[in-house]
């Protein structure tokens, strides 16, 4: 199906329309606008630059989010069919919901730099733990990265990937993810695990099938050891999550201690950003996120 044509001239007459005080008249405006896609946003900005009135811009700024967030919707789509053993991917495009103009390209080079500074430092005759030693010295010591404070812990900012590749501070997902991500790249076998109240990473044994790991035996078997990346990656074991559960007063079950795959990372970022927005009240945000794990699911 070939991409709808901008006819400029009729363009211009719907963006004039555009201060119609008619609710109705606006509704099916925006609907066209919406149809239009992506091409006609270029056009909505010129418009929006060259007006002063409040709520022609409101309005511009509306349907422009409406048309980004439909693409949005359509790209999740795709990657939860296609692309879901791509997790940076997946949280790019959740960054492009609230950094439509995201420069994809700068983040790529920064991780890629962090990964060839691990590699630089690996060699094939490392324990597990070693390698560990070495993805930790680089993240928290050569590029600082940490957890974010006690006083911006809630804040929307830190589920967005970007924001912590450009702060160096994020919550124990994003933490996670950008442990799992260079672990991965290198072929280490480093998977998340969607522990209740936090989030952790797991180290599994070289040989094992991720699909084969199935119930509690199978994680305390087949897993070397877990690391906290929040805590600038400290190794702990199955034990010690027992411990963290029964703080929790919650019961043990094998999901709490098992690998978990992308789309379950994604639906942990996008809960913890409604979380976040519940906070600051924007209701509009959180529907529109709902949507999202909805799209998931």
């Amino acid at each position: 199906m070939g991409k709808q044509r901008i006819n400029k001239k009729e363009l211009n007459a719907l963006i004039h329309l555009l201060d119609d005080p008619d609710e109705i008249i606006y509704s099916e405006i925006k609907n066209k606008f919406v149809s239009l896609g992506p091409p006609a946003i270029p056009h909505l900005e010129s418009a929006w630059e060259n007006t002063y009135d409040i709520i022609m811009q409101k309005r511009i700024e509306q349907i422009i989010h409406y048309i980004q967030f439909k693409k949005l919707k359509s790209e999740l789509e795709n990657w939860c069919s296609a692309e879901s053993e791509d997790l940076l991917k997946g949280l790019l495009l959740i960054a492009h919901y609230q950094y439509p103009d995201l420069n994809e390209e700068k983040l790529r080079k920064q991780l890629k730099q962090i990964t060839q500074d691990v590699w630089l430092d690996l060699n094939e005759d490392l324990t597990a733990l070693e390698k560990i030693n070495v993805l930790n010295h680089i993240l928290f010591e050569v590029h600082n990265f940490s957890g974010s404070s006690i006083n911006n812990y809630y804040s929307p900012q830190n589920s967005f990937f970007n924001c912590l590749l450009e702060t160096k501070k994020g919550n124990p997902v994003m933490l996670s993810c950008l442990y799992i991500i260079i672990a991965q790249e290198l072929k280490i076998p480093i998977y998340g695990v969607n522990l209740p109240e936090h989030f952790i990473c797991a180290y599994l044994n070289e040989h094992q099938n991720l699909v084969d790991l199935s119930g509690d035996d199978a994680a305390k078997e087949h897993i070397l050891f877990y690391i906290n990346p929040y805590r600038k990656g400290i190794v702990f074991q199955h034990s010690d999550i027992d411990a963290f559960l029964k703080q929790l007063k919650l019961e043990s079950i094998p999901s709490f201690y098992e690998p978990c795959n992308h789309k379950d990372i994604i639906i942990r970022v996008l809960r913890n950003l409604i979380f976040s927005y519940e906070k600051l009240g924007h209701v509009d945000k959180i529907e529109e996120l709902s949507s999202l794990i909805d799209i998931i699911k």
